[in-house]
């Protein structure tokens, strides 16, 4: 009998382990694949988001807020890469002017700080690729970048560390109330515990509906990116997004932490839940958007393309709390966008209701920090040239674009929980991650 089992490992999954396991308590992830980070978390625009955007009031617009002030100490706290670089909203005609205003006036209602609007001059200042079209922006200064991978490893170790057990390869099939606790089924067999976090991504309305009469709907949103190599790093200096539509945020074009340029991505609603196949039209979608903002778009420097899915709810809002109608049963559903901007603020949230419902105790041994796996680039010709006299796997490198060394890849392996696969080693060492994209590993 656990006390919670939260279904999911994904980067809201995770982060409500990390913050859960600041009390005493026996916890239990389960997930369906074989790592941490191999749905939605994986495949995303890797954004922290202001918070300007989402509709005043919302429960999206105060999470985001609250995990963007988290961000940055957790940044330091678990040892994960994150850059405040800033984000642009560009407005590319005069007619498009009324909607920049409200956006700003949006983004101001919201709490968000240092919001102004950038004329022509000074948005070619900040972007110098910007497209002669432009005629203003949004700027927010405190929009950043972060490497989700990073993030949501990060907070799984750190409650692993903390004592929350993960079991992979495990998938529910059916979830039950039975004498004042909760029984999950799964192809690894029977669990029972206390209370449920339902953290299922584009699958949480499934598990939602087996307990509720309340039902949710949770549509899989496609979206196809372009990842570019890291010689087209200083491209843009900023997240340049274009004005928000119907389907969310438009194409952006950002650096990321590790050097590189991401392009998109698209919006398309698709019926099936493991769709993340890109598509030909896609991808020239995205391509024309963004060149549409930016002038002179590498796009010849594409090193890989991928897609990944959003878990669009209907009311385009976070579903959080415990069920009305099943006690000790909580949602994080419909975590799409700004979900990875959120996960730190979700996490918290959840685990103080999981605490009260539970009168769980706090863990008195909780460790708060985390260090991540050693990057001998970073250290100068002394301290790698000891490192490697220590250990001589750090002076052998097995991915020759991104200079990963067999003892960072060691290192992921021996961790807890650590790289069960290549895909596992390459999201935390970046091995194979490069322009040959592992051709040469």
């Amino acid at each position: 009998m656990y006390d919670v089992i939260i279904v999911g490992a994904g980067v809201t999954g995770c982060a409500v382990a990390r913050y859960l396991s600041r009390c005493q308590g026996s916890f239990l992830v389960l997930e369906r694949e074989e790592d941490v980070c191999c749905g939605t978390s994986k495949a995303n625009s890797a954004i922290v988001h202001a918070g300007f955007d989402a509709a005043h009031g919302s429960l999206m617009a105060k999470f985001n807020l609250r995990g963007s002030e988290l961000m940055e100490p957790l940044s330091h706290e678990l040892d994960f890469p994150y850059r405040r670089d800033g984000s642009l909203v560009v407005c590319m005609s005069e007619s498009e002017r009324p909607r920049l205003n409200a956006l700003y006036e949006n983004g101001v209602k919201n709490g968000v700080p240092g919001l102004e609007i950038v004329e022509r001059d000074r948005l070619r200042e900040l972007e110098p690729n910007i497209s002669p079209d432009a005629v203003a922006a949004l700027w927010a200064p405190t929009g950043a970048i972060v490497c989700p991978f990073g993030l949501t490893i990060a907070l799984a170790e750190n409650a692993a560390a903390n004592g929350v057990r993960f079991q992979f390869n495990t998938k529910v099939t059916a979830i039950r109330p039975e004498n004042g606790h909760w029984v999950i089924e799964t192809n690894c067999g029977t669990f029972e515990t206390c209370a449920v976090v339902n953290a299922a991504g584009v699958y949480a309305d499934v598990l939602h509906n087996q307990v509720s009469a309340r039902k949710l709907h949770i549509t899989p949103r496609r979206g196809d990116y372009c990842l570019l190599d890291k010689t087209t790093g200083s491209f843009a200096r900023h997240t340049v997004f274009q004005l928000p539509g119907k389907y969310g945020k438009g194409v952006l074009v950002s650096p990321t932490v590790h050097g590189n340029t991401i392009v998109g991505p698209t919006a398309i609603d698709i019926e099936d839940k493991d769709g993340t196949n890109t598509t030909a039209a896609g991808l020239d979608e995205l391509i024309a958007k963004a060149g549409a903002t930016m002038q002179n778009l590498p796009i010849r420097q594409v090193i890989t393309s991928f897609a990944g899915l959003r878990a669009h709810e209907d009311g385009h809002e976070f579903i959080l709390g415990e069920c009305p109608d099943a006690p000790g049963f909580f949602d994080c559903a419909g975590i799409e966008s700004p979900g990875l901007s959120s996960a730190p603020a979700i996490g918290e949230y959840t685990a103080q209701l999981l605490q009260a419902k539970l009168s769980l105790a706090e863990n008195t041994d909780f460790v708060g920090t985390r260090t991540g796996i050693l990057d001998p680039k970073t250290l100068s010709r002394e301290e790698y040239n000891a490192l490697i006299e220590r250990d001589p796997a750090y002076g052998r490198i097995i991915c020759r674009c991104e200079q990963v060394t067999e003892g960072e890849i060691v290192d992921a392996i021996h961790r807890v929980p650590g790289a069960r696969s290549l895909d596992g080693v390459k999201r935390r060492t970046r091995a194979g991650m490069g322009r040959c994209q592992a051709g040469f590993c």
